[in-house]
């Protein structure tokens, strides 16, 4: 079933809350140390998560665009995208790391303050019609993303993407 536009912000609620909980409860040694089943520290897979939200924001606008384009030009943006995953990959990797340094655990909670915000505003004003419009996606991307998705799916994507990485943090959850 398709979330609601009310329980997608419920769920960025949630996030936001669970994100401070962890860089309050966190100690520099906590965050420099080594997160599950990644090649991040746990400060890097932080900004990670956060980072879902952001992607969110640079996403909306193109979905707006390209799911009124005829199908196969949308097919084919996907399908470029699709054979750019290993440099993806290697950017998203290395980026999460660079930035790590600049949205650090004083920054990270601002930034997905304000993103959260910005794309909550965004859903707000969406239509039932313009929630249900649709692009292919690239589907190698990220385990998230299918090969179409509508717009509502776009903006439940981060919070799948935060819960998922936030079981590899090596730090203990954030108590509800």
């Amino acid at each position: 079933m398709e979330p609601t536009t009310a329980d997608i912000l419920a769920e960025y609620s949630r996030a936001r809350a669970d994100l401070n909980t962890w860089l309050e409860r966190a100690t520099a040694t906590d965050l420099r140390r080594r997160s599950n089943g990644t090649l991040w520290t746990n400060e890097e897979l932080l900004f990670h998560m956060v980072f879902g939200y952001m992607i969110v924001r640079a996403l909306l606008p193109l979905v707006h665009i390209i799911s009124r384009l005829p199908k196969p030009a949308g097919k084919a943006f996907a399908a470029v995208l699709n054979a750019g995953t290993r440099p993806f990959d290697v950017i998203n990797y290395w980026g999460s790391r660079g930035a790590a340094l600049v949205y650090n655990k004083q920054r990270m909670g601002r930034k997905l303050d304000k993103t959260i915000t910005a794309i909550s505003r965004r859903l707000e004003r969406e239509s039932p019609t313009s929630l249900s419009r649709s692009m292919p996606f690239p589907d190698r991307w990220d385990p998230f993303f299918a090969s179409s998705m509508t717009l509502n799916d776009v903006y439940a994507y981060p919070t799948l993407h935060f819960d998922f990485h936030a079981r590899q943090l090596s730090l203990s959850h954030p108590l509800r």
